[in-house]
């Protein structure tokens, strides 16, 4: 026989003409023939309602995802397992865009429908690394680095403190090993008179500034410093603070104005040199085009589990790169999500770090039997998915109230 013919759909051959060789190629695709059989979430009560959710296959593999914080993602993704019973877990490109049509009236361009079919798509992620054999990384393209630079955010309990603030800095520097720090910026400076009109007033920067430069100067050259401020102020007063903070050295000031107009965030971004940040509230790629394309941001910062899942942050990306843009990936997620964080930063050029928040969660890296996270950066594993062991009986513990656990059966 010609073997040519293999390749003709409109060939005619009997399984008495193959050779035995390509008998072999032929049967060493059943491995991947998997079947999705289930598809399962619960709500771990963390510093944030994490959201988990577990992807079960006819293989016998599992795998562990998690959508952003909230009991309405839990609610569509247990909508969307029919959808996804009987489908092969390796389809994740085209499992992905079947959610997201399958949810169109619902949204699912933006808001909790995104974030619930990105919970969906780190686990896909997950099994699909089980399957191959792979670490997650390499279903992205590859890896650019070993280990992942974590920023930690930190939080002190009086956090319009300056001087306090700048205590926290040096503890999490000299005691935790972290290189890299964020602090909120959105806090209560005693001048306030109208916070609804998102207006600083004079003394309210002079405080914030204050802020920056004790924390600043503290740490000198031993951290990075960014600082929050959660989509707080006017364009006026985001850019009377982002120019009083030119003189310090600010790592990048986080979400200045609020998300929806990238225009004037544009403008905000083009008349300071202080680098300002945005994306956690930007969903998928297209959501974040005009941002890049209009150079309206400095660095992007998509939260995996949130803005639609790991391959739209890397696609998400790639789009900065074109622009020169980094990527410093927000996450206030458990292990899990913030795993695939850390396998999204290894697989991309342009990654600054990963957010580490719940640093003062004593048994936060309980939920897996790995360690995570050591001296202030994390080792990328290479365990296939996103080689961590979710330990069942931890994640029972620590359940939401009126959270149920999943059903292993």
């Amino acid at each position: 026989m010609d073997y040519r013919q293999l390749s003709d759909p409109n060939a005619e051959y009997t399984m008495r003409d193959l050779s035995s060789e390509t008998m072999e190629i032929t049967n060493s695709r059943g491995p991947r023939d998997v079947e999705i059989t289930d598809v399962q979430t619960t709500i771990v009560d963390g510093n944030y309602p994490w959201t988990l959710v577990r992807v079960y296959t006819d293989a016998g593999i599992v795998g562990n995802g998690e959508s952003y914080w909230g009991a309405g993602e839990r609610e569509i993704i247990e909508r969307m397992a029919p959808f996804l019973e009987g489908e092969n877990p390796l389809d994740i490109d085209r499992l992905y865009e079947h959610l997201v049509q399958k949810l169109s009236g619902e949204g699912s361009i933006s808001g909790k429908a995104i974030s619930a079919i990105s919970g969906i798509e780190l686990a896909l992620h997950d099994v699909a690394g089980k399957i191959l054999e792979v670490p997650a990384y390499q279903l992205l393209g590859g890896k650019y680095r070993d280990e992942m630079r974590m920023y930690c955010d930190c939080h002190t309990e009086e956090e319009a403190d300056p001087d306090a603030c700048a205590d926290e800095a040096e503890r999490v520097v000299e005691d935790l090993g972290y290189d890299s720090l964020k602090f909120d910026l959105d806090v209560p400076s005693g001048h306030e008179k109208d916070r609804a009109n998102r207006h600083l007033r004079n003394p309210e920067i002079e405080h914030k500034a204050e802020i920056v430069e004790k924390v600043t100067e503290r740490v000198g050259d031993r951290a990075d410093v960014a600082f929050d401020c959660h989509w707080s102020f006017s364009a006026g007063s985001a850019h009377r603070l982002a120019e009083r903070l030119e003189e310090y050295d600010v790592w990048w000031l986080e979400d200045p104005i609020p998300p929806e107009n990238h225009d004037v965030q544009e403008e905000v971004t083009k008349r300071t040199s202080t680098p300002i940040t945005v994306g956690e509230n930007v969903y998928r790629n297209h959501g974040n085009r005009r941002l890049l394309e209009n150079q309206a941001v400095d660095i992007v910062a998509p939260d995996v589990p949130r803005v639609g899942g790991m391959r739209q942050t890397r696609k998400i990306a790639d789009l900065a790169d074109m622009y020169y843009v980094p990527v410093a990936m927000h996450n206030v997620s458990s292990p899990i999500g913030t795993m695939a964080s850390i396998h999204v930063g290894a697989a991309i050029p342009n990654s600054l770090a990963v957010e580490y928040h719940s640093y003062e969660l004593g048994w936060w890296s309980d939920l897996v039997e790995e360690d995570i996270i050591e001296n202030g950066y994390a080792e990328v594993p290479e365990k296939p998915g996103l080689g961590l062991t979710l330990d069942l009986d931890a994640v029972e513990e620590h359940l939401a109230d009126g959270a149920e656990m999943f059903d292993e059966a």
